[in-house]
């Protein structure tokens, strides 16, 4: 019986095997905070609030997502992005204000009922660094809830 022999590879043999392609990493896929700001509005939170406000009742629900100044009295102001909402033909309305092109900057919130113009503007989500949309929704229900619009207490 012949015996085998076998030579251990050397570092010249070694490099000129051809190289196995490494497995190609995908980019990774951005989370949904990471979205450009009008895509993540418009595409993620906007439905997201509509979808929470029909589950708890709401099915009139109006929303838009526009620049514009700030509706309340004596106020002026530059335009800024606005998510704003309404229901019961228009007696109950509110406003997220989102001062900076980002959801993890300065944000108000306004609110007015039977028809009236806002008259208040409150600062919205001050404490919160790092913003993500189950948060900005969860604020948003909050908020309405505090004025008894969603549940009765």
């Amino acid at each position: 019986m012949a015996e085998e022999t076998t030579t251990p590879a050397t570092p010249a043999a070694e490099a000129a095997k051809p190289a196995q392609p490494a497995a190609a990493k995908k980019p990774k896929e951005p989370t949904v905070e990471e979205k450009p700001f009008a895509e993540f509005i418009e595409q993620h939170f906007q439905p997201a609030l509509a979808a929470a406000l029909q589950k708890l009742g709401i099915t009139d629900i109006k929303l838009s997502f526009k620049q514009d100044k700030i509706a309340v009295q004596g106020f002026s102001s530059s335009p800024c992005w606005q998510l704003s909402g309404n229901w019961l033909g228009g007696m109950r309305q509110f406003s997220i204000y989102f001062l900076e092109e980002n959801i993890n900057g300065k944000k108000a919130f306004s609110q007015a009922e039977g028809g009236a113009q806002p008259s208040t503007l409150e600062s919205f989500m001050i404490d919160e660094r790092k913003v993500s949309l189950d948060l900005l929704l969860f604020y948003t229900l909050q908020r309405l809830n505090g004025q008894k619009w969603l549940t009765r207490n």
